[in-house]
């Protein structure tokens, strides 16, 4: 499946033990918090009711259905306090009660409260349980830096590849147009954009995308415009193999080892830029669950309130370590270079 030297880099990335495990560390996290609505959630998992099957993390029911006078989704929180209930029907529950979005009514105190055992980091300014915003909030930011990631990996091969290959007056005319688009200013196309369209997840991976490709482009060019000129590129080329072939199953395999090596800090670029954009006002909408939200109502309340960004700042530096981690252990294994320095 994989060549001989893809092996051996996949193997001495295994004897970088604090990436590996970082890796581990980090994709066990994100996996769990795909499944988020079955560890942190106010909604059941499982009702057992009146001889029916409920499954309110999943599905939508009216209250009228357990017993209360409303049309409207069942009340859970209210279900789950109601002793009657509880005796008549069998409830499933989370691991963590409680919802990103609801604000908790009841608090002992006004918000934001300090950890409890109700809520073990606290709520915040709008008694919300932190935990919950913190879980959710972890996996947006994978999903968003992942997913902007790949589109600037498949972006900048694209663009850096062909410049790299055509060469000559074409690759110099592309080159000074990226330079002109590089130059937009970015935070001015996000308030553009987002005062039209709405700053929507979609639409921030959109605008980041539009940018985040340039630097890769210029790694893939300098690649594309080195191994054409090899031996076994000229040989392809005198056996008369077309151009498409030769990009694809020639330079690109060989090509990639600068990608591989940068990904992996694109995927905290992502991050931390998500974070900022947020922290700033110019990112999800709320009440979205993010950290960068949540850092910013811990700045306002940094002196009363200090838990809401100890925990937020724990769960950032925690998630960037381990991805920095893991960038240096691909690096180092996927560097042709480190073979010399590793012997």
């Amino acid at each position: 499946m994989f060549s001989e030297i893809t092996r051996d880099r996949l193997r001495r990335f295994r004897q970088i033990k604090r990436a590996y495990f970082s890796l581990w560390i980090l994709g066990i996290a994100f996996v769990l918090s795909l499944f988020s609505e079955f560890l942190a959630n106010d909604h059941p998992l499982y009702i057992y009711y009146n001889g029916k099957h409920y499954f309110p993390v999943a599905a939508f029911y009216p209250g009228e259905e357990f017993g209360q006078n409303r049309r409207t989704e069942a009340d859970y929180i209210a279900l789950r306090n109601d002793a009657r209930f509880r005796e008549q029907a069998v409830m499933i529950l989370p691991i963590h009660e409680h919802s990103p979005n609801h604000s908790y009514l009841d608090l002992p105190e006004p918000p934001p409260t300090p950890p409890s055992r109700e809520h073990p980091f606290g709520t915040d300014r709008q008694g919300r349980d932190v935990l919950a915003r913190i879980l959710y909030g972890f996996r947006i930011c994978m999903l968003f830096s992942l997913s902007l990631m790949i589109i600037t990996a498949i972006l900048g091969i694209i663009v850096g590849g062909v410049q790299g290959y055509i060469g000559g007056k074409a690759d110099i005319t592309m080159q000074r147009i990226i330079e002109i688009w590089s130059a937009l200013p970015f935070l001015y196309v996000i308030l553009l954009i987002g005062a039209v369209y709405g700053r929507s997840f979609g639409m921030l991976l959109a605008v980041m995308a539009l940018f985040s490709w340039i630097g890769l482009s210029y790694y893939m060019r300098g690649e594309f415009l080195r191994l054409k000129n090899q031996t076994y590129v000229r040989v392809a080329q005198a056996q008369g193999l077309g151009a498409v072939r030769i990009f694809r199953r020639e330079i690109l395999p060989n090509a990639l080892t600068p990608l591989i090596t940068i990904l992996p800090f694109s995927l905290i670029g992502g991050i931390t830029a998500l974070t900022a954009l947020d922290f700033l006002g110019f990112g999800l909408q709320p009440p979205t669950p993010s950290w960068g939200e949540l850092l910013q109502q811990g700045l306002a309340v940094i002196r009363e309130s200090p838990w809401l960004t100890i925990f937020t700042t724990a769960a950032l530096f925690i998630t960037l370590m381990l991805a920095t981690f893991i960038g240096e252990g691909v690096r180092d294994a996927f560097d042709p270079r480190s073979r010399v320095r590793m012997e």
